[in-house]
């Protein structure tokens, strides 16, 4: 068995809701090597799953220069997903790896996620169905959606969408973003501390910045208008969560909800924390959004491998 027929599959949970990307593979005479561990791979892990394989359906693990350097088999890089930020492109680019990604299909998926997660923090969803499991009745006054200010950051494909399904339910919304899109009506732009200060709601839908500091550190949280809400369905590391778990505890903040974090799997203080949603890294996880992710990932990987 030739190893330079052979694919990486990085994802944890691959091909789990249709054979097809899986079929494509086999269908092109490539030989897919699954990832084992049922998770985010390290950059060891990866360059071990990936020792031979002449591309990888990948996942957020790193891949870094050291990588690319220890697999020079390595010709196509496809994420399965839309953010690149954990592909260092320049190394990429400098060995003639190519690399691709799937802006399109978890777009929806992601924005619905953001906009249950907004109803579960507004009408304290998860805190009374926990109450009632424990033998409590108690009624949780909420808020409304309607006519609440949300602040988007980041208002590319996932973002825009978002806004929209806030916007469509009554909201007022404004947004930041460090390259303003061309067109961004109806949503207002604005910098972002004054977004921090203004919404009752803010949702994030960024990359990490190019120094993988945190978008908001505790300096920023601080900024944030008291007795909102924050959502993160973006990227892990966006967000100090000691800084935001600081805020949640001492009340000044209303609530959060994080679907990704800086370590996965997450054990961090906002386990914890009051009025607090997590989810573990599950945005994409729309059966439909999920195929249409894999097999495109996959079409991608195969145009970059067989032009």
């Amino acid at each position: 068995m030739s190893l330079s027929r052979t694919v990486a599959v990085s994802t944890s949970s691959f091909a789990e809701f249709s054979s097809e990307p899986l079929l494509l593979l086999r269908q092109a005479g490539l030989i897919p090597r699954l990832n084992p561990h049922g998770r985010t791979l390290t950059e060891d892990e990866a360059i071990a799953l990936l020792a031979g394989c002449v591309a990888v359906a990948a996942g957020t693990e790193p891949l870094t220069a050291r990588l690319m350097d220890a697999l020079p088999d390595l010709k196509v890089i496809s994420r399965c997903g839309t953010g690149l930020d954990n592909v260092d492109l320049a190394a990429a680019a400098a060995r003639g790896i190519a690399v691709r990604h799937t802006p399109d299909a978890p777009t929806r998926a992601v924005a619905e996620l953001a906009l249950g997660l907004a109803l579960g923090l507004l009408r304290h969803i998860p805190g009374m169905d926990r109450d009632m499991r424990n033998g409590l009745w108690k009624k949780r006054m909420g808020g409304l959606l309607a006519d609440s200010k949300v602040g988007i950051v980041g208002l590319g494909r996932i973002g825009r969408a978002t806004a929209d399904l806030f916007l469509a339910l009554g909201a007022r919304t404004s947004f930041f973003d460090p390259v303003p899109p061309a067109s961004a009506a109806p949503h207002a732009p604005l910098d972002l501390p004054d977004l921090l200060s203004w919404a009752d709601l803010i949702s994030l839908h960024a990359p990490r910045p190019p120094d993988n500091s945190p978008l908001l550190d505790a300096a920023a949280i601080a900024r944030i208008k008291p007795g909102a809400f924050l959502i993160n369905a973006a990227r892990g590391g966006l967000v100090d969560e000691d800084a935001l778990a600081d805020a949640l505890r001492s009340g000044r903040l209303a609530g959060a909800a994080l679907d990704v974090f800086s370590r996965e799997p997450y054990q961090g203080p906002l386990l914890l924390t009051p009025n607090t949603i997590l989810t573990p890294h599950a945005g994409s996880y729309a059966r439909e959004s999920r195929i249409l992710m894999e097999t495109t990932a996959i079409r991608n990987l195969l145009e970059a491998l067989c032009p």
